[in-house]
């Protein structure tokens, strides 16, 4: 197959690298909307952070099966037959989610959470589709042509966040209808694929077998995968079985069977440690970058305003979508190699979630997040290209792991742990400054963590905390509720500050990482794509 740089290897490559942004517009368009509904959730269901966080997740750990299914499957169904699958789960979501109501809160966080879910089915499968499809309709330039591709994430988000903003606040739109405009991509993203054809990978054009696709995966990367699979089996097991140690031992049961199945079509293979690696590095990514994502809005909102919230929101999002058209300029007159990027990326997103913890104005927030912003951008279509470079015989199936790999870990870790730390720091701090207040706002569920390692804490009632943040705006409100309510809410900011300092602490081991990976290149000669004769 022939190409140019800018071409592709076939006649169509410009239209199915659109296509597939508009697909992946059309999750992030879905994801920007729900970041910005979250509080209205919380306030009209009585949720506390966790369950947010939990319902915020469900979207991610439920990507890792459309992408890793999808990336295995791939080349035996074909790409088309995964389109059609991902736009039907697309409409499915929304007849779920649609189906929550006011008078029935318990059925209510079901139905978000299972239309989560299944919306992250549908973005994990068109995923699927898209990485091994750009990547190889540019085999010359994966690291700008895959930034260009997940430019639309950023995109969705800014279109998300206008629709909250104007939509949601100005004209007072319901959150149903806010989040029922994710289907105009979707049919538009169907539109585009509509009558192509697909290129196959350099992996199946050579005739490799599943199992040789999976070697340089192996036994070492698998337990990556199979370890966040354990988490998720865990939680829901946990969900339907009262014994927490039948639950447990269910989850490890099924974790470790797909392990050794993967063990099985491999021969038992190791795998190649250095894919190990970025599989950890990327279960960070995820965890950073789009744990953070989901919840970032939620924060800064409750720092400074909801509407602040928004506006930063929008225009970090924004920034990242102009910065992804910029990697190839980077690497061709910088001289950095795609792990020298993600290193300097590291470094920023470690001091961007430093300074916006301690933001008190707009200015500083815009300045703050900025730095974030930069930081992050680069992180998870770089990782990809990284690993179509070096990994070419691995074909679809290691960077659709890597994609699983990174939702799961922002939907288990990531979300959930930030909606863990925000109710474990608020509630703390609360407790210092009056219990029994604290007494009367406290959840009745609990929110855990990973509970083997941290242990369980009750955080504020949603609808108490919405409560004070209504009685703090009413002038009619008497000195002492205001009083009160000054105190919920100074204690939740301060949570959120001290959340995003702990959060900090992930791109700062990332960044460690990627310094030693760098002195590794730097070792055996630099940097450089692999051709798939020379893989072994």
């Amino acid at each position: 197959m022939n190409s140019t740089a800018s071409n592709g290897i076939v006649p169509n490559a410009q239209r199915l690298l659109w296509a597939g942004f508009m697909a992946i517009l059309a999750a992030g368009v879905g994801f920007g909307v729900r970041g910005g509904i979250l509080e209205k959730w919380g306030g009209e269901f009585g949720f506390n952070a966790t369950q947010l966080g939990d319902i915020n997740g469900a979207g991610f750990t439920s990507f890792c099966f459309g992408i890793i299914i999808g990336g295995i499957v791939a080349d035996i169904v074909g790409y088309r037959v995964l389109i059609g699958a991902a736009f039907l789960f697309h409409l499915l979501s929304a007849v779920v989610t649609f189906m929550a109501t006011k008078s029935a809160p318990d059925s209510a966080f079901t139905c978000l959470y299972w239309g989560t879910f299944i919306f992250g089915v549908a973005n994990g499968t068109l995923e699927a589709v898209a990485n091994p499809l750009v990547a190889t309709l540019f085999p010359q330039n994966r690291t700008h042509y895959l930034n260009i591709l997940h430019a639309s994430w950023p995109a969705g988000l800014v279109l998300g966040g206008f629709i909250g903003w104007f939509l949601g606040d100005g004209l007072g739109w319901h959150w149903k209808s806010q989040l029922g405009l994710f289907l105009i991509p979707t049919v538009l993203y169907g539109l585009m694929f509509f009558g192509q054809t697909f290129p196959k990978s350099e992996a199946s054009e050579k005739g490799l077998s599943l199992g040789q696709m999976f070697k340089d995966v192996g036994l070492l990367g698998a337990v990556v995968a199979c370890f966040l699979l354990y988490l998720f089996f865990q939680q829901l097991f946990g969900q339907l079985i009262a014994n927490p140690a039948v639950a447990s031992g269910a989850a490890a049961l099924l974790a470790g069977g797909l392990w050794l199945a993967v063990g099985y079509i491999t021969q038992f293979s190791i795998g190649s440690w250095l894919l190990f690696i970025l599989f950890v590095t990327h279960a960070l990514v995820g965890a950073v970058e789009l744990g953070t994502d989901g919840w970032i809005q939620n924060i800064t909102g409750n720092i400074l305003t909801p509407e602040n919230g928004k506006i930063l929101f929008v225009f970090t999002s924004m920034l990242m979508f102009l910065l992804r058209f910029c990697s190839h300029w980077i690497e061709k007159n910088l001289k950095i190699s795609p792990v020298g990027i993600l290193f300097v990326c590291a470094v920023l997103a470690c001091i961007g979630l430093n300074l916006v913890s301690n933001v008190h104005s707009f200015g500083g927030a815009l300045v703050a997040l900025s730095v974030y912003a930069l930081g992050k951008t680069f992180f998870w279509p770089t990782m990809l290209a990284v690993v179509s470079d070096r990994f070419p015989r691995t074909g679809a199936v290691a960077i659709s792991i890597m994609g699983g790999i990174g939702m799961m870990s922002a939907g288990l870790i990531g979300s959930a742990g930030l909606g863990y730390a925000k109710d474990r720091f608020a509630s703390a701090e609360l407790r210092q400054v009056d219990e029994n207040l604290y007494t009367e706002v406290k959840s009745s569920k609990p929110s855990r963590f990973l509970p083997s390692i941290f242990g369980e804490v009750f955080g504020f009632d949603g609808s108490k905390l919405d409560e004070a943040q209504k009685t703090k705006k009413d002038p009619a409100s008497d000195e002492a509720a205001k009083a009160r309510a000054a105190k919920i809410l100074d204690a939740s900011i301060a949570g959120d500050r001290k959340t995003l300092r702990a959060d900090s602490l992930i791109p700062a081991t990332m960044a460690v990482i990627y310094l030693l990976l760098l002195l590794y290149f730097k070792g055996i000669g630099g940097y450089r794509p692999v051709k798939i004769e020379e893989a072994h």
